[in-house]
């Protein structure tokens, strides 16, 4: 069984921006970085399967706005390398959350440089530049309030209102720190800023080619091509329902019930075989575990 939990592993490594191995986040010791090991952000990231769902879901949403989906689509690989575009991703949600404070602010630091060599004009002649506070603030509420979405629904569904609005109000400040502006921080918040954001959104040739290749990314092994599937799929249903229908999904209630059976199954292996992730690092960092 150690060597079927510790395969299990290393197929998740495969896609975790820890196998970069460039931040150790076990170190220094006592090095509570941005957060803490009592904080909510801490919870909410740390179960890799939650996440995993949250982060496709994020990225199908935030594909829904047309300079959003012009940075990536003018300015990335990502055609090319998937994958590795998913690793830098996990990368800088790992070390920003779970990191020691000086890796966190050197990640952040890194990632706003990079901002301000994309810009251009989007598939509808409106300029952008991924160093904008109007686009960064929809990232980061786009990511955020999926990561949540998948936590209440696949992790812990009886999280509090209290616990999910200070989640809001941590994750904020890794925001602000890259420049975003007006974040919203509680579930309230959130609902107005999805409202007042719809008009901007849209649906083309672009966000489909995208979702196309996000569906169809390929899988760090065969064995792992199953989970995969069921883990995109998991995906676009976890969409604000609005979001589902302007893209065009559906899901019935029979669909959407088969489909978190399957997720709870996969989630708890990849439970049982984790031991090494983010979350045991940090806390093993902070003398929370041995």
């Amino acid at each position: 069984m150690k060597l079927l939990r510790q395969r299990i592993e290393r197929q998740v490594f495969r896609l975790n921006g820890l196998s970069l191995n460039e931040f150790d986040l076990s170190q220094p010791p006592g090095d509570p970085g941005l957060f803490g090991p009592d904080s909510v952000i801490w919870r909410v990231h740390g179960d890799f399967a939650s996440m995993m769902c949250g982060g496709i879901s994020a990225l199908l949403l935030q594909m829904l706005h047309p300079s959003a989906l012009a940075g990536v689509w003018d300015h990335s690989n990502f055609r090319q390398d998937m994958l590795g575009r998913l690793r830098r991703t996990s990368q800088f949600i790992a070390v920003t959350t779970f990191g020691n404070r000086a890796d966190a602010r050197t990640l952040i630091e890194r990632v706003k440089r990079i901002h301000l060599r994309v810009s251009g004009v989007d598939a509808y002649g409106q300029q952008y530049a991924a160093s904008d506070p109007h686009l960064l603030t929809w990232v980061h509420v786009a990511e955020t309030s999926r990561f949540l979405a998948s936590h209440l629904r696949y992790k812990n569904p009886q999280l509090s209102g209290t616990d999910q609005d200070r989640y809001y109000a941590e994750a904020a400040l890794i925001a602000e720190a890259l420049g975003a502006e007006g974040v919203p921080k509680s579930r309230a918040a959130v609902a107005d800023y999805f409202h007042h954001m719809r008009g901007e959104l849209r649906v083309d040739e672009r966000t489909r080619e995208v979702t196309r290749l996000l569906m169809n990314a390929p899988a760090p092994s065969w064995q792992a091509k199953p989970v995969m599937k069921v883990m995109l799929k998991a995906g676009v249903s976890l969409m604000p329902e609005w979001a589902q229908q302007q893209s065009g999904y559906h899901f019935s209630r029979l669909e959407r019930l088969a489909l978190d059976r399957q997720i709870q199954l996969i989630a708890a292996g990849l439970r049982w075989s984790i031991q090494r992730g983010a979350y045991h690092k940090a806390m093993k960092r902070m003398g929370r575990v041995r």
